[in-house]
């Protein structure tokens, strides 16, 4: 377990563990404020990622909350005193943005949702790419309550995972939507007892780091990239990328590939 650079140890905003497997657990470590981001938080979450992401030997992140919240959101007695700053429009600071760190990262994002996850809360975990939620978990968008326009996502990601009209629910209430109901309306994956959360996410993170790296890094961006465009152009994007990367593999790659997959197969 690693702190994130420049904090002290005896209160790092972020802690991240490297897995030999060929993950890591980032964990925004601000229990006493339920993981508020903090300027602190968020550049050490935005820093964070982006050296992982130069780091070949982790391919799958695992993002959660120390204690009893995910995250609570930005950090408004930061805010409110005059310390923090809403930057241009970001929905956090200028210069560090966690939220587009996230979306820098090419291998795949696990949130592990631990109890709430408030407006820029949320939004971390709509930046994910696989959500599991432990039964405490639940979400609320408070922007409209706050008076903090969303600028990290929440309003186009949210409609277009649950539908407009259960989005402008949510969004125009601030109502809590619990984990049950997060898994019913599609943007959580699966809902588990709390202590097997982590769990559950390190073991989906190890699975995933069976795969091939470049094929999983491909797979991420090109459905990424596909379900910006209408279906027809997503079909042929999927067309052309996976035949530009097919035509780099060799008969002799296939066979020792497929030999691990019965091999992996007959250990199931």
């Amino acid at each position: 377990m690693t702190t994130a650079p420049g904090h002290a140890m005896d209160t790092p905003p972020l802690l991240i563990d490297r897995h030999p497997a060929g993950y890591a657990v980032l964990t925004l470590h601000r229990p006493q404020a339920m993981n508020a981001l903090s300027r602190d938080l968020m550049a050490a979450l935005a820093d964070a990622v982006d050296a992982l992401e130069g780091d070949p030997a982790v391919r799958v992140l695992v993002l959660t909350g120390a204690g009893r919240a995910f995250c609570a959101g930005l950090d408004l007695k930061e805010l409110g005193s005059g310390t923090g700053t809403l930057g241009r429009g970001d929905s956090g600071v200028a210069d560090k943005d966690p939220v587009a760190a996230l979306g820098r990262f090419t291998g795949p994002v696990i949130g592990a949702i631990n109890g709430a996850a408030v407006t820029g809360g949320f939004e971390l975990a709509l930046a994910c790419d696989v959500l599991y939620a432990g039964t405490s978990a639940r979400f609320a968008d408070t922007h409209a309550r706050i008076g903090i326009a969303p600028a990290w996502g929440l309003s186009q990601k949210l409609p277009r995972t649950i539908g407009p009209y259960r989005a402008r629910e949510v969004s125009f209430s601030g109502r809590w939507v619990s984990a049950a109901q997060a898994e019913a309306w599609g943007f959580v994956n699966r809902v588990l007892p709390d202590a097997e959360l982590l769990p559950a996410a390190r073991a989906l993170a190890e699975d995933m780091c069976g795969a091939l790296p470049e094929l999983l890094r491909h797979y991420k961006a090109v459905i990424a990239d596909g379900y910006a465009l209408p279906f027809g152009e997503a079909l042929a994007l999927e067309r052309a990328r996976g035949r530009a990367f097919n035509t780099r593999i060799t008969a002799d790659a296939i066979e020792s590939r497929r030999e691990a997959v019965r091999e992996r197969n007959r250990g199931d």
